[in-house]
């Protein structure tokens, strides 16, 4: 068994089909300089095609992706257009009098290299699109066929050193059961794209492995808990055959429970929301039942532009989600941008670890302008439904008071301007560092809610960058030390009378239920994928039980023994039920 990083959950068991490094091996070649119009113009062909190509594959793959994340392909497009790297394909050309190929095959090693060597993972992954651009540039010039991918006729779990979002287009997802990559991240493209359709996925897997994978190797990978086993033995076999099957079982009957009522079987109800990135969710947030939204995570409306959203055009989104949720609550983020977030045309510092830095809150301080802005469009939007303000990444009391100075501030223009809105609009923050949980009694007396933000929160307990392959696996959400701050965040709650939410990761695992329940945590936010299956385990769980598992909880040493007793649990659930 080898522990790698999870990017797209699930279990596939399957025969493993390796793919080689797609890369392009040929002899630099000089030209006349008399030849540089002609392999110009090749040049300008090859580009023609391959954004002739990607328009096709853009088209031909929305019906499984959506629009949103078809997106993609645009920025594929982007790359073929951006002129710094034309230029630099352009240049060595004119230079070195070298042939389109070789021009393009040396200007993508240079970008490659050099996103690399930046500290910011995601940059590093976008250096595999630039990779992947410059591929199919390639092909075409080259006139070379598409790399030999997979056979349609048989199912596979599919093993590559990594994977472009060009190769994932000619999967087959009936037959892909699952995908190993030995390099990648949780925020990839392919990553994106894998947890769209539904293909179990882990990664990360390099230098962990004793001997490669082979073709035809068996494979079990379980994309929850980041596993891969070679050839395992029969009992592990069975064992996840089990887990299949359940989890199977479970997803045929889900769709029937959401007009169910969310409550435990001795009547305790449940708020299960949503939490999303655009407007274009809201249809399967209804589909699935869910509460409302959660967390609307506003930064994706300021993403692939070149300048800042217009109040005007926030407001009318907002008022979107407000209205067709028909007063469902919707609580919404102000702009959280920084650390793995960045805005091409906000100029942010350069930092030695940006996630300890200029990032979400303290950027919306620094610019209350653009603060401001989103504060009268939340606020005017307000009236239309039943929005809250969610600030991000609250440390101290003095960035709390700040935020509601611009937001009375906010307000007091609007109120000049005869424009409507919600006077006593509930005002939230979320609780994502140690600051926050150590002074939780001081805010909890400012505020009208928690919501606590378990990524982030779980990151910074433990000194743990989650995105780091390198110290991805001592990221532990089940850690005794998350346990007892979740403990005193809840408990500072309660004594001020405010509720409490959890959204992130942790917030749609259906092991971490116990620990709502023990806590008397009514309220989750995930994402729309989840609901369903959070809910059949709330409707099989019992709130009076809570209070021993609970404190059999609390004294666990580790965060195994923590998932141990969770395990069990939810075992000893199924087989009751």
């Amino acid at each position: 068994m080898v522990e790698g990083i999870g990017a797209s959950s699930g279990i596939a068991m399957g025969k493993a089909f390796v793919i080689p490094t797609w890369e392009w091996d040929f002899p630099e070649k000089l030209i006349d300089v008399t030849d540089l119009a002609f392999e110009f113009e090749r040049l300008y062909d090859g580009i023609r095609s391959s954004k002739s190509e990607i328009e096709t594959i853009k088209q031909e793959f929305v019906t499984v992706l959506g629009e949103e994340q078809t997106s993609i392909f645009d920025a594929h497009l982007a790359i073929l257009e951006d002129p710094i790297f034309m230029n630099e394909v352009q240049g060595i050309m004119q230079r070195q009098y070298k042939a389109a190929e070789v021009a393009v095959k040396e200007a993508i090693e240079k970008f490659v290299n050099m996103f690399d060597l930046l500290d910011d993972q995601y940059m590093k992954e976008r250096a595999l699109d630039i990779k992947d651009v410059g591929n199919r540039l390639l092909k075409h010039l080259l006139g070379a066929l598409e790399e030999t991918l997979p056979p349609k006729d048989q199912p596979y779990i599919l093993v590559a050193k990594e994977l472009s979002p060009s190769q994932m287009v000619h999967l087959d997802i009936n037959q892909a059961l699952g995908m190993i990559t030995m390099l990648g991240g949780k925020t990839s493209h392919v990553a994106i794209m894998a947890r769209a359709m539904g293909v179990p996925y882990v990664l990360g897997l390099e230098g962990k492995l004793n001997t490669p994978i082979q073709n035809g190797d068996f494979l079990i990978i379980d994309g929850d808990e980041g596993r891969v086993f070679i050839n395992p033995p029969d009992d592990i076999v069975e064992q996840y055959k089990l887990r299949k099957a359940i989890w199977q079982k479970m997803r045929d009957k889900l769709q029937t429970l959401a007009p169910v009522p969310t409550q435990t079987q001795d009547g305790v109800v449940f708020q299960l929301a949503a939490n999303i990135s655009s407007v274009k969710e809201l249809d399967q947030v209804i589909k699935n039942g869910a509460s409302g939204v959660g967390l609307f995570r506003t930064e994706f409306i300021y993403m692939d532009r070149d300048s800042l959203p217009p109040e005007d055009e926030q407001f009318h989104v907002y008022r979107q989600v407000a209205e067709k949720l028909g007063g469902k609550r919707v609580v919404i983020r102000t702009l959280d941008i920084g650390g793995d977030k960045a805005l091409d045309y906000i100029a942010l510092p350069e930092e030695d670890n940006p996630s300890l830095g200029y990032r979400a809150i303290r950027i919306s301080l620094g610019r209350t302008d653009l603060f401001k802005t989103q504060l009268r469009a939340i606020l005017r939007a307000s009236h239309y439904g039943n929005i809250q303000i969610l600030y991000p990444m609250i440390s101290t009391l003095e960035e709390l008071q700040k935020a509601n100075e611009v937001l009375e501030a906010a307000k007091q223009e609007l109120r000049a301007e005869k424009i409507p809105f919600k006077p006593n609009i509930e005002v939230g923050i979320m609780i994502e560092v140690p600051a926050a949980v150590m002074i939780a009694d001081l805010l909890a007396a400012k505020v009208d809610f928690f919501s606590i933000g378990t990524n982030d929160l779980v990151q910074y307990i433990l000194a743990v960058d989650r995105m780091n392959e390198t110290v991805a696996h001592l990221y532990d959400p089940f850690h005794p030390a998350v346990l007892r701050m979740l403990k005193t965040t809840v408990e500072a709650a309660k004594a001020n009378k405010i509720h409490v939410s959890v959204c992130g990761e942790l917030a749609g695992d259906i092991r971490a239920l116990p620990i709502w329940l023990g806590l008397g945590i009514t309220e989750l936010s995930m994402s729309v994928q989840s609901i369903l299956r959070v809910k059949n385990s709330l409707l099989q769980s019992q709130y009076n039980t809570s209070g021993a598992v609970w404190e059999e909880l609390l004294r666990c040493t580790s965060g195994k023994a923590v998932l141990d007793v969770l395990n069990h649990h939810l075992r000893q659930d199924v087989l009751t039920k």
